[in-house]
C-alpha cells in the first residue's frame, strides 16, 4: 500500500509583486550618496563609520548628511515628508541613498 504525503513549501506564496528597481551603480566615485535616518539605532554614530568605510574604496564619493533631509518617519508629518522626499533627493543631486543602517 502506498502512502500519500502532503507537502507545504517553506517559501510560501509571494505576498507582494516584484517591482522594477534601478540597477546598482557600478562605481561610487564621483557619486553623491544621501543618508536617510528615522531617528532609530544610533545613525548619528554609524553614518560617519559607514562613510569612512565607503571612502576607503571610493575616495571621490560625496555624502549628503541625514540632517539635510530630516526624520522621514516623523509620525506628525510622515505622509507629507514621504511625498516631498523624492524632490528633496533630486534637489540634492543624490545618486543613491543609505537607509536602515542598523537594527
Amino acid at each position: 500500500m502506498s502512502e500519500i504525503y502532503r507537502v507545504v513549501s517553506p517559501m510560501g506564496i509571494p505576498a507582494a509583486k516584484e517591482k522594477n528597481v534601478a540597477p546598482s551603480l557600478p562605481d561610487l566615485n564621483g557619486k553623491i550618496i544621501g543618508e536617510l535616518w528615522n531617528g532609530g539605532f544610533r545613525g548619528d554614530e554609524t553614518f560617519p563609520i559607514i562613510e569612512e568605510a565607503i571612502r576607503e574604496i571610493y575616495p571621490d564619493v560625496k555624502f549628503v548628511d541625514h540632517t539635510v533631509f530630516g526624520n522621514f518617519h516623523d509620525p506628525s508629518n510622515e505622509a507629507q515628508k514621504m511625498a516631498a522626499l523624492p524632490g528633496e533627493l533630486k534637489a540634492a543631486h543624490v545618486d543613491a541613498v543609505i537607509i536602515g543602517n542598523g537594527c
